[in-house]
C-alpha cells in the first residue's frame, strides 16, 4: 500500500514538508531530524509523520515496541477546595468515582452538546487533578476551562510538560528495566511516580493504540534523555520510533475517535458512541440537558465502522450513500495493516447504522461498496 493512501490533508498535515518558523517544536525535534523523519505541520507543530514508513512502523508496535513523541499534547492542573466541582461542571464523566492515582476518560462539552475536546482526567491527590487535551486545542480548552470554571486553581503546564508514549506488547519490559518501581503494579488507567532511566516521570497506563503501554510525563528539558535511554535499552525488543502516521492507522483500527475528524464541535457524544463516558446522574454540567433530550429522542445518526468490499481508501468528508441516497459522511479510513482491509469511520443515520448493512463510499465520482461491521476492527490488548 502506498504511503500516499495514508496520509494526505484529510489527515490533518500536508502531504509536503514544509519549513514554516511559525510551528512550534517538541523538545524532541532534533532526535527526530537526526533519525531522519519526515517532518509535516501537524495543529500547529512541526511533527514526525514517519520514520521507516507508516505500514512498517504500525506493526512495530502492534509485534513489538514503539516510541511515539506526544509532547504537543496540553496539560492542565486543577487544584484547591473548588477542584473537583469545577471538574464535575465542566466535564461529563464522573470525576468524584476517581481515586488518587487514577486516570479517567471524559470529554468537555458546549451547552448544545457539542464536544469542545475529549480529554484524560488524572487524580494526582485529594483536590489536585489534570487534564492531558488535543495538541490543537489547547488554547481554545484553556480559555473555555479557565473561564467556565474559574473557582479552582488553574496552571497552564503544558509548556514545560514533555510526553512519550511506549506502546506494543514489549513495552511493560522495556519500562520495566528502567524504571525504579514495578510497573507490572500499575494497572490500567492508573498511573504511579517513581524514575525512568534517572529521569521523574509520571507513570501512566494508558494509550492510543489499543496495544499494553504506558505513556511518560517528564519535565521538557528531561524529554530527549530518556528518549534516548528508552530506544537504547529498547534495541533487544526491536523499538522503533513512530510517527503520526502509524499513530493515525492504529487508532482507526481500534475505533478510537480523533478531535477534528470523528468528534468536534457539532457532535453530540451519544452520537458518536460515547455515552459511556456521560454520567448525568452525577448532577448539572455544561451540555447536560442537550445530551439528555438526545437520549430521550435517540440520535439521528451513528458513528459506526465500514470496511470497503474493494481495495479503496474512504477518506474523510467522502459521502456515505444507499441506494443513490446520501444517508452520511466519512470521518476517518485508511488501509488497516493489521487487519488488511480497507477500513473506515463514519456517521450515517440511524436506520443504516446495523452491523451488516450494505452502503456505498461515493470516492471519486464512483461508488464503491462497503459494509457497515462491529467495531473496534482489530481486538484491544491493553492491560486490564
Amino acid at each position: 500500500m502506498p504511503v500516499g493512501a495514508l496520509t494526505g490533508p484529510e489527515r490533518g498535515w500536508s502531504t509536503e514538508a514544509l519549513v514554516d518558523t511559525s510551528l512550534k517544536r517538541t523538545p524532541l525535534f532534533d532526535a527526530h531530524v537526526k533519525a531522519g523523519a519526515r517532518m509535516v505541520p501537524f495543529g500547529g507543530w512541526e511533527m514526525p509523520v514517519q520514520y521507516a514508513g507508516i505500514i512498517e512502523e504500525h506493526r512495530a508496535v502492534r509485534t513489538s515496541v514503539g516510541l511515539f513523541d506526544v509532547s504537543h499534547m496540553g496539560e492542565f492542573e486543577a487544584e484547591g477546595p473548588q477542584a473537583l466541582a469545577a471538574l464535575q461542571s465542566l466535564t461529563t464523566n464522573d470525576a468524584s468515582a476517581l481515586d488518587i492515582g487514577q486516570v479517567q476518560y471524559s470529554a468537555l462539552c458546549y451547552p448544545d452538546g457539542g464536544i469542545v475536546d475529549d480529554l484524560t482526567v488524572y487524580r494526582l491527590g485529594g483536590d489536585r487533578y489534570m487534564l492531558t487535551v488535543n495538541a490543537g486545542n489547547i488554547d481554545k480548552d484553556w480559555e473555555w476551562v479557565t473561564s467556565h470554571a474559574g473557582a479552582a486553581r488553574w496552571r497552564n503546564v503544558s509548556g514545560e510538560t514533555a510526553l512519550i508514549a511506549v506502546q506494543g506488547p514489549r513495552a511493560e519490559a522495556l519500562v520495566g528495566r528502567l524504571a525504579e518501581r514495578d510497573v507490572t503494579a500499575i494497572g490500567y488507567y492508573r498511573f504511579a511516580h517513581g524514575a525512568v532511566a534517572g529521569v521523574r516521570t509520571l507513570i501512566s497506563r494508558t494509550g492510543y493504540t489499543g496495544e499494553d503501554g504506558f505513556e511518560l510525563y517528564v519535565a521538557a528539558g528531561d524529554a530527549a534523555r530518556l528518549w534516548s535511554a528508552l530506544l537504547e535499552s529498547g534495541r533487544p525488543d526491536g523499538v522503533a520510533p513512530i510517527g503520526l502516521g502509524a499513530r493515525d492507522t492504529l487508532r482507526l483500527e481500534m475505533r478510537y475517535a480523533l478531535y477534528g475528524n470523528d468528534i468536534d464541535a457539532t457532535t453530540n457524544p451519544l452520537e458518536a458512541g460515547l455515552g459511556w463516558i456521560v454520567k448525568s446522574g452525577k448532577g448539572s454540567f455544561i451540555g447536560r440537558d442537550a445530551i439528555e433530550k438526545v437520549r430521550g429522542t435517540g440520535p439521528t445518526r451513528r458513528l459506526i465502522g465500514l470496511e470497503m468490499a474493494e481495495r479503496a481508501v474512504a477518506r474523510h468528508g467522502y459521502p456515505v450513500v444507499k441506494d443513490g441516497t446520501p444517508i452520511g459522511i466519512v470521518t476517518s479510513g485508511s488501509y488497516g495493516p493489521s487487519v488488511d482491509r480497507y477500513i473506515a469511520m463514519a456517521y450515517v443515520a440511524t436506520p443504516h447504522a446495523a452491523v451488516g448493512t450494505e452502503v456505498g463510499v461515493e470516492i471519486r465520482g464512483q461508488v464503491k461498496t462497503a459494509r457497515v461491521v462491529k467495531t473496534p476492527f482489530h481486538p484491544s490488548r491493553t492491560k486490564k
